[in-house]
């Protein structure tokens, strides 16, 4: 055999043990994340292990054509996410898809006709005022002030362009002013444990156990004792609390300080979220205040929101303070200092630019016209699921059956590399696959099961590629061992064109699709990049490997590289070199 030519490299030749243990401890690495994630199943869908998955799709209302947006969109997700978790429902995935459509995943053992109407519905926004608050499961401790609410101070900087400054915060150490005074913090980041909050002069007043009785537009005793009752730390109640209460009555509400809760005793709505206009956060760049939210209100919105904060600057605390009151829930209390005229009013509080831009999102999602409407609802039991995917499993069986029979038949020997190699792709796309349950939150559906039985032919047809060949190179005269070599370069062109127009309709289908059909894109482009690294790392160090091996390398006839059985010429034989002797034989006459 002629030594390689140079320029071409000889370890695929020499040294495929390197390949083949390369991709061994791959296998074996992945294992032990696997078993040491906890995780030694794939996650399964909806419609495998049962449950209600629900997809959404936002609508414009008239006048509005650019209500439906990423931040929008991504607001959105948030709050499903908070009603869904209300009802108690774990492993539960709501996530945007495409522009427009949100798909919510609810798994078995949930009520899923309440979670329907709880992802289905547009979200409302209120600002009630406070009546009396304390945290649940702490009674007579008090909720600190998650701020203050006031008229713009005009030195803000709307954060696309404040961005670099970073999450910076304001420390609240300077004097209290007209427009700004000791802050709080706001309920999305959690509020220090505190028996006394800050007054609107600027002093901390330690509050009492109990709060000042509220006045008769507050409710009857039913009321009152539905709010002693309330403990906004076990989830049930806070799932139920204020559920069902009109616009006009006084109810309890939960809210969340960091990771304690709190409960609310609330008046009626005093003015309605569909009446902000604008929100925005900005940073302070002249002052101490850091981060805040600047809202504007409608022309309609402005004169009742003046009004209710003429009143409530007049009361003490608690009852100073606007509850901004998302789905039932408090998500800021800031107080108030002065009535507020003009429009225009700012939430200041110790926000970073997370907390103050996830609290204009919210207060801009409540005043947009963004709803939703229902594309599709699938309901599978966990016995119909468990069918689905008995079926699915027997139906990747017959396929893989098949496919091996159909290899042993043909290619005899050589079936048993591809076996092999068929074995290494499916520990593969098993390990991987349940590797992004946790990761991802990737979940096997009916759809990426059919992607996985529709890549083991295109993992068998790779092989096909390469022995066809190997065969086409021996039945030219040449030995196994030159033939393995010289057919891997045509080969391995034939096998990356293919593997790439499907990673590619795979991709496609992957964008454009909505729902479980990107399940089925999924698995199939994952399974055909694994096809390339079990080809090039298993299944051509291996070959190479068998070709030094007596059975394949003399061609023996079960080995399905028989020169005579796949009708091979003569062996080659050596070109006349220039000024040399003849390297084949002598004709009689020329001797």
């Amino acid at each position: 055999m002629a030594a390689p030519k140079k320029g071409r490299s000889a370890s695929a030749q020499s040294k495929p043990g390197r390949s083949l243990a390369l991709i061994l401890i791959a296998i074996a690495a992945l294992t032990g994340g696997m078993f040491a994630s906890g995780h030694h199943t794939p996650r399964l869908g909806i419609d495998l292990a049962g449950g209600t998955s629900i997809t959404l799709t936002a609508v414009n209302q008239p006048g509005q054509p650019n209500a439906i947006n990423k931040t929008n969109m991504d607001t959105a997700v948030d709050i499903m996410n908070r009603r869904v978790n209300g009802l108690g429902v774990s492993e539960t995935e709501v996530q945007t898809q495409g522009d427009r459509n949100i798909i919510v995943n609810i798994p078995r053992g949930s009520n899923s006709k309440e979670a329907q109407q709880q992802v289905g519905t547009t979200a409302k926004l209120y600002f009630r005022p406070v009546l009396q608050t304390e945290q649940s499961g702490a009674v007579g401790q008090a909720t600190p002030s998650t701020g203050s609410i006031s008229s713009p101070s005009a030195t803000g900087t709307p954060s696309p362009s404040a961005s670099k400054t970073g999450g910076q915060q304001a420390t609240g150490s300077g004097s209290p002013s007209a427009s700004a005074t000791t802050q709080g913090r706001p309920v999305t980041a959690g509020l220090q444990k505190a028996s006394s909050t800050p007054s609107p002069s600027g002093s901390t007043t330690p509050k009492a156990s109990t709060s000042p009785s509220p006045s008769s537009s507050s409710g009857d005793a039913a009321l009152q004792a539905r709010y002693a009752a309330l403990d906004c730390s076990k989830p049930g109640q806070q799932a139920t609390a204020g559920k069902g209460a009109k616009p006009s009555e006084s109810t309890v509400a939960c809210g969340k300080d960091g990771k304690v809760w709190s409960k609310f005793l609330l008046g009626p709505v005093a003015v309605d979220g569909t009446e902000v206009k604008k929100a925005q956060a900005v940073f302070d760049t002249q002052g101490a205040s850091g981060w805040q939210v600047q809202m504007t209100f409608t022309s309609k919105g402005s004169g009742k929101f003046a009004d209710i904060t003429g009143q409530l600057a007049q009361k003490t605390e608690p009852q100073n303070q606007f509850a901004i009151v998302l789905d039932d829930e408090v998500v800021s209390h800031p107080y108030v200092q002065t009535a507020i005229t003009g429009g225009n009013a700012e939430i200041s509080g110790s926000f970073t630019q997370e907390e103050a831009q996830s609290l204009s999102n919210m207060l801009s999602y409540g005043a947009l016209p963004l709803s939703f409407k229902e594309s599709s609802v699938t309901t599978v039991t966990a016995a119909l699921g468990g069918e689905q995917l008995h079926a699915g499993l027997i139906a990747g069986a017959i396929g893989l059956a098949l496919v091996v029979i159909y290899l042993v038949a043909y290619y005899r020997g050589l079936s048993l590399i591809a076996v092999a190699s068929l074995l290494v792709s499916a520990a593969l796309t098993y390990v991987i696959m349940t590797l992004l349950g946790p990761t991802i939150h990737f979940a096997l559906n009916l759809p990426a099961v059919c992607g996985a039985i529709v890549a083991i032919g295109i993992t068998a047809d790779s092989f096909i590629v390469y022995f066809e060949r190997i065969r086409d190179e021996i039945r030219e005269g040449r030995t196994l061992r030159p033939a393995v070599e010289r057919a891997w370069p045509r080969a391995r062109r034939t096998i990356l064109v293919s593997d790439f127009v499907s990673f590619l309709a795979a991709a496609v289908l992957f964008i454009v699709t909505v729902g479980k059909v990107q399940g089925f894109a999924f698995t199939l482009g994952l399974t055909t990049l694994l096809d390339v690294v079990v080809v090039f790392f298993f299944t051509k160090p291996l070959m190479t490997l068998l070709a030094r091996r007596k059975f394949f390398a003399d061609g023996h006839k079960w080995s399905g590289l028989d020169p005579k059985g796949l009708g091979a010429k003569p062996p080659l034989r050596r070109t006349r070199r220039p000024g040399g002797p003849a390297a084949g034989p002598v004709d009689p006459k020329e001797a």
